[in-house]
């Protein structure tokens, strides 16, 4: 059967009509329903998504203006095509009005009908497919992340939620992570996007600059303040401020802080003047603040008031299956800033950088593929290209813990622990999800039964 072009309710309380357009538009590809007046239009117009409607304008029960006004309640972006045998000037430049995108007056031939619908419709897929690709742009550009795990995903499906709520978030990772790249979507993805996104990072500002780069400073408020300088906060207005590794914020600081959390207001250094402040404040650290207010290094008051969401950004290691989407990423965006053709990496170098731990996450690999891209003469990027520290410690790994008995061993029973072990794995991460858990090792489902029967039989899987 032929795909269907689209769905296309007639509304004419003559049958002859009826079957007219019900003959013509199916020939044409249209699935067709018709209705004999207003209440039935109506009806149907309620209960069903139609792609295009034909309504003449004087039904033996009412009007057909009225099956153009409940379709434009409906889906404004309907197309409505009035029809009459009466045709006035008045009446089409009220159907116009009320939304009608066409007028057909009667008696009108095949060829005529099927123009008019044909372009409508084709409008109408347009108007909807430049919608869909919008919506796709837009996500792109709000969600600038690569990623492939289902614990990413998870995060980014938090990130939307909490985007278009105004409350502080602490953002919680090793260094590396991508932290100021998760508070950049978090800001593209607000209500504040059209506004200015403000970093700061705590750790590489003096003591004694903290605050007036903060809350800037009035003319002659100490030596060297030649003139009036904004600060940060109020820079920020009507955005977001970022503060990277809040951690490293002087405990003076923190008190202060904490008041133009509560208060939004500021004074500037020197200042008399209260001045109002509007952002929104997004934090990160690579510290445990818990343990820092524990041991009275972080305000426990200040800690409260930026945890109101917290997000933990799990390190590279955690999340393998990002790292080949990652690399090839990173292969394509270098490849372009050097103007050349993308490299292709080889399966046993790949294997080798998937298995590496990356202690440094995701800039210790992006400064590494950056590395290999500009040091690699060919094309193609093999074991022999990669850092020397990598190569090591994989093949340190490689070989870890692996030997034989000097009695032997039943290298059967071995592999069929090992299997067990990754199974057991694959359904913790899966919780549970058989089929899943299939995907994540390359098994058929047959197969994974047995060995799961088998593996209970050693004491494995317990419910």
């Amino acid at each position: 059967m032929a795909d269907v072009k689209g769905t296309i309710l007639v509304v004419d309380d003559e049958p002859s009509m009826r079957r007219f357009f019900e003959v013509t538009l199916k020939r044409e590809g249209y699935s067709v329903l018709t209705a004999d007046g207003v209440r039935s239009g109506l009806a149907m117009v309620k209960g069903e998504d139609f792609d295009l409607v034909l309504s003449d304008i004087k039904l033996g029960d009412g009007q057909g203006l009225e099956i153009l006004a409940a379709c434009k309640e409906r889906d404004s972006d309907i197309p409505v095509i009035m029809m009459t045998a009466y045709a006035s000037p008045e009446t089409a430049v009220e159907a116009m009005k009320l939304g009608a995108i066409d007028y057909l007056t009667k008696p009108f031939n095949v060829d005529e009908v099927r123009v008019v619908v044909r372009n409508n419709i084709r409008t109408r897929n347009l108007i909807a497919e430049n919608r869909k690709l919008k919506e796709v742009l837009e996500q792109s550009q709000q969600v600038d992340l690569v990623y492939k795990s289902d614990r990413m995903r998870k995060l980014i499906d938090v990130l939307r939620r909490v985007s278009k709520m105004d409350t502080t978030i602490l953002v919680s990772g090793e260094s590396g992570t991508g932290k100021e790249l998760i508070m950049k979507t978090i800001h593209k993805m607000s209500p504040r996007h059209e506004q200015p996104y403000i970093s700061v990072n705590c750790g590489a500002l003096p003591e004694s600059l903290f605050e007036s780069e903060l809350f800037g400073y009035e003319k002659g408020s100490f030596t060297g303040a030649e003139q009036r300088r904004i600060g940060l906060f109020e820079s920020a207005r009507g955005g977001t401020l970022f503060l990277d590794e809040i951690g490293e914020m002087p405990l003076k600081m923190q008190i202060k802080l904490l008041r133009v959390l509560q208060e939004k207001k500021i004074r500037r250094v020197g200042g008399t003047e209260e001045i109002s402040v509007d952002f929104r404040l997004v934090a990160a650290t690579n510290r445990d603040l818990a343990k820092e207010v524990q041991e009275g290094n972080f305000r426990e008051d200040l800690y409260y008031r930026i945890n109101v969401v917290p997000i933990l950004l799990p390190p590279l290691r955690e999340r393998c299956e990002d790292i080949i989407p990652l690399v090839r990423f990173f292969l394509e965006k270098f490849a372009s800033q050097y103007g050349e053709a993308p490299k292709d990496i080889k399966t046993d170098a790949l294997a080798m950088v998937e298995t590496y731990s990356w202690p440094g996450n995701v800039r210790e690999l992006e400064n590494t593929i950056e590395r290999i891209v500009a040091l690699t003469p060919g094309n193609d990027i093999g074991i022999e290209d990669l850092p020397e520290h990598i190569r090591k410690v994989t093949t340190t790994q490689k070989t870890h813990s692996i030997s034989i008995p000097e009695t032997g061993m039943d290298l059967e029973h071995y592999l069929d622990d090992l299997r067990f072990r990754f199974m057991e794995l694959a359904l913790e991460k899966t919780n549970g999800v058989q089929n899943k858990s299939c995907e994540l090792l390359g098994m058929s489902f047959r197969s994974f039964r047995y060995y799961l029967g088998k593996g209970k039989e050693r004491g494995y899987f317990a419910e």
